[in-house]
């Protein structure tokens, strides 16, 4: 099937059979805001909790349990890859992009994912309730 324009050399064979002339480029599929920028409503929560927890144990330490922060986050953000690939229905690079996110600042030692995984949070609630 042969749409668009003529090939430019009738002799021309394309390299691939099914390939038309000139080449059809595919769009992506458009998602949605809450898709992009949300996360699950349970990894939002687990992130507050773990972040809550290690910034009170630097505090109290001095920054002694820094490798435990670091240990941590890349704990928090291999469950936050595998809760969104699951639960979110995130493909691998979302899903990796927004864990890889979580656990670097769930491992810096400030209080940081409560500002920015409540609101992801808040978006991924709507998300999952719209959905339904």
């Amino acid at each position: 099937m042969q749409t668009g324009l003529a090939m430019p050399y009738p002799d021309m064979q394309s390299a691939y059979p099914a390939q038309t002339w000139p080449l059809q480029h595919h769009v992506a599929k458009a998602r949605g805001f809450s898709q992009i920028f949300g996360i699950h409503p349970g990894i939002a929560f687990l992130t507050l909790i773990v972040d809550l927890m290690l910034f009170g144990g630097d505090l109290v330490t001095a920054g002694a349990l820094l490798p435990v922060s670091i240990g941590a986050g890349a704990m928090l953000g291999y469950i936050s890859y595998l809760a969104q690939r699951k639960w979110y229905g995130d493909d691998k690079e979302t899903a990796l992009i927004k864990a890889s996110i979580l656990g670097l600042l769930t491992a810096i030692p400030v209080p940081l994912p409560a500002v920015l995984s409540l609101p992801a949070g808040l978006v991924g609630l709507v998300h999952n309730l719209r959905k339904k």
